[in-house]
């Protein structure tokens, strides 16, 4: 419909004014006016659509990949904030489309919670998708974890290019079996040093610390495999270190700062570099549809130049400073985020704050606090705990025998308290979903906050 455009917009404008509505209300209006339009102006995209989805890492890697390929001259529409349903897309896509529908973009790269993906590709056939773990993750939505890897498996049957897979998530690798003939599967993966760091689901148990993890892992993900030989890894991530990283890609390492913060996030940028060399490649071919034909050649040190300048998500390693201290914004929603983030991040030296929401976006059962190891954190204590579960919170530390100093629920005046206090030392702030837009809207109100649209 050709006045779709217009009436999304003008929804938009309305809700901004009122107040009236979230980022994704214009989405409903135009899903209710006109179902066709997102299927029609995705349709459009000449290197059509990448589609990232998993439990964890969702918002990091569609960054990233969007990130390297704009750094490599493709013209990407992607939605940066994280609203990862299928209106929010559409919503998304009303900020970009002029008033004739048309949306001038290359390729589109867009995070997908699980659940949602499953509608998105009943209208959308994604032409690569990038499907990165599954972990008992907001079990209270999905059910059981084999749960969240069957809606997966819709995505991997409606690619039509690349399929990217975890190598070492095997609920995650099985998945090859589903995709369709004609498609590709590529995988990502870890060198053997470096499997304990990422334990899969089926390895994770409770207060089992990283290092005495690494005789297990390796012994459980032996078993879920059998004796099948190795999967052939496109992209390895070979080496981590302080902000640096080594991949491997057609037996060759390639090794590179990063402005990423955590362990984690090297492992997702592998995964985006696997996605990346695949659009790459199959763009070649395409190279006379594409806005920067010259765009499409690229060599491997060209893709380690792009995840070199990769800057951290909104709340995912963020780093914003307040009164000379670096205040480091921590994403945890899982037993594996929580225990891989307090892993990547040394407690000596810096304070420590921890915040517990249990809204719809955070998931309602915080039992799985129960399956992270806190111990780390004996000798440094937490300063504040918050958030809407902060007594439970604090209850699970006392178990692990971490002193806290403030427990205080309010989050706003716990925030205040705990990025003023002490000038110039260092603070890892470990947040729940929600629990971490509010905080990014209080730090917005004491210091300069980077617009990421959200958290405002």
């Amino acid at each position: 419909m050709f006045v779709t455009p217009a009436i999304g917009k003008l929804v938009r404008a309305a809700a901004r004014v009122t107040k009236h509505g979230g980022s994704a209300f214009p989405g409903k209006i135009v899903e209710s006016v006109d179902p066709g339009f997102l299927t029609r102006t995705l349709a459009q995209l000449p290197l059509g659509v990448v589609l990232v989805s998993g439990t964890n890492g969702k918002t990091t890697t569609t960054r990233m990949v969007s990130s390297m390929l704009s750094d490599l001259g493709l013209k990407v529409f992607t939605n940066p904030t994280g609203s990862n349903f299928v209106r929010g897309v559409v919503s998304a896509l009303l900020n970009e489309v002029n008033l004739a529908g048309k949306l001038d973009a290359d390729i589109a790269v867009l995070e997908l919670d699980e659940a949602y993906a499953v509608h998105f590709v009943k209208q959308v056939k994604p032409r690569y998708a990038l499907l990165l773990n599954v972990m008992r993750d907001q079990l209270d939505r999905f059910g059981e974890i084999d749960t969240t890897a069957k809606l997966l498996s819709h995505v991997a049957e409606a690619t039509t290019g690349t399929v990217v897979l975890n190598r070492e998530d095997p609920r995650i690798a099985a998945l090859a079996a589903k995709v369709p003939a004609g498609t590709q599967v590529k995988y990502f993966g870890l060198a053997d040093d470096l499997r304990h760091y990422f334990p899969s689901d089926d390895d994770m148990a409770t207060t089992v610390s990283v290092e005495s993890g690494a005789e297990k892992t390796a012994q459980t993900r032996s078993g879920l495999r059998g004796a099948a030989p190795e999967l052939p890894a496109d992209v390895t991530l070979t080496a981590v270190g302080d902000h640096e990283a080594t991949f491997n890609m057609d037996g060759q390492d390639y090794s590179t700062a990063v402005k990423l913060e955590g362990v984690y996030n090297l492992y997702n940028a592998a995964a985006a570099l696997a996605v990346v060399r695949a659009v790459m490649t199959n763009a070649a071919a395409q190279s006379k549809a594409i806005t920067n034909a010259n765009a499409c050649a690229v060599s491997a040190d060209e893709l380690i130049a792009a995840v070199s300048r990769v800057t951290p998500a909104f709340g995912r390693g963020e780093v914003i400073n307040v009164n000379g201290s670096p205040v480091e914004l921590l994403l945890v929603k899982n037993p594996m985020g929580f225990r891989l983030s307090l892993a990547s991040f040394s407690p000596a030296g810096a304070d420590t704050m921890i915040a517990i929401n249990d809204q719809y976006a955070d998931g309602r059962d915080m039992s799985w606090l129960w399956d992270v190891d806190f111990t780390s954190l004996r000798a440094s204590g937490v300063n504040m705990v918050s958030g809407v579960r902060a007594w439970d919170m604090a209850l699970r530390l006392g178990y692990d025998q971490v002193p806290v100093e403030q427990v205080e629920p309010d989050l706003e005046r716990a925030v205040t308290t705990f990025v003023t206090s002490n000038p110039g030392t260092r603070k890892h702030m470990y947040c729940t979903y929600t629990a971490m837009l509010k905080a990014r809207a209080v730090l917005g109100g004491i210091t300069e906050v980077s617009d990421a649209g959200v958290g405002r």
